[in-house]
């Protein structure tokens, strides 16, 4: 759905959510923008049940086989897989046993804010991440050898975009405000990286050189962090226009 005006500056090349945070993300063909994010975005959380602790694939090698962990909500119901195994719906006993079993120590899926679970202040920076396919084809050119997948740095928004030679565009465009399909978002901060984009994932190694690459050459930085200004319904293929 598409309703600005301006010159086309890109395309929504994909669309995630992340129903439990840390696990695999849920790519979406539609999907709904409100004030805090897109809907169904993070609703929960994956903890050690020994300690609480909110699972940190970025600094904790204990749950670096988080990402492998598939998530995605049906209807309004969470169900998690691990890999080899069947969905389950989460949070039950169930899903509990088959995620701490995969990940070799005690762990279980709660709800964040309306359970036991405060939502991690990591997750409250901005509601909306958005990236280019310019920044990753930059990413690519400065690390050759190197799988520059989106899916390892976890975005609600992906812009398919012709490439700037020498550059990671978006980091440029803080503070302006821009309408993706019928959403207006305004640009609020770059976002950086942390250990999570090394980390192995289906299909993907592990590769410190991905983080070593962005702190050498856009301080640490890929992708944006956005506000929603505008709220409302976007689609893969709608169209990305600067309003300013």
């Amino acid at each position: 759905m598409d309703n600005s005006s301006g010159q086309v500056a890109g395309r929504i090349a994909g669309l995630w959510r992340y129903p439990a945070s840390s696990l695999d993300g849920e790519g979406l063909d539609t999907a709904a923008f409100h004030r805090d994010g897109v809907e169904g975005d993070r609703l929960f959380g994956l903890i050690d049940a020994a300690t609480g602790e909110i699972a940190r694939p970025d600094s904790d090698r204990k749950w670096h086989g988080a990402p492998r962990i598939a998530a995605r909500l049906v209807g309004d119901a969470l169900e998690i897989r691990v890999p080899g195994g069947a969905w389950l719906p989460a949070p039950s006993n169930e899903a509990d046993r088959a995620a701490s079993t995969f990940l070799g120590f005690e762990t279980a899926v709660r709800r964040f804010k309306a359970g036991s679970v405060p939502e991690a202040p990591r997750y409250r920076k901005a509601p909306v991440h958005l990236l280019t396919t310019a920044s990753l084809a930059e990413l690519k050119a400065r690390h050759p050898t190197g799988s520059p997948d989106p899916r390892r740095f976890r975005p609600n928004i992906l812009i398919d975009m012709q490439p700037v030679a020498g550059r990671f565009p978006e980091t440029d465009w803080i503070g302006r405000r821009l309408m993706v399909g019928a959403v207006e978002l305004e640009i609020t901060e770059p976002c950086r990286r942390c250990g999570f984009t090394i980390i192995g994932q289906q299909g993907l190694d592990f590769d410190p050189d991905i983080l070593r690459t962005l702190v050498r050459h856009n301080r640490h930085n890929i992708g944006v962090y956005c506000e929603v200004i505008r709220p409302g319904p976007v689609q893969v293929g709608d169209t990305m226009r600067f309003l300013d």
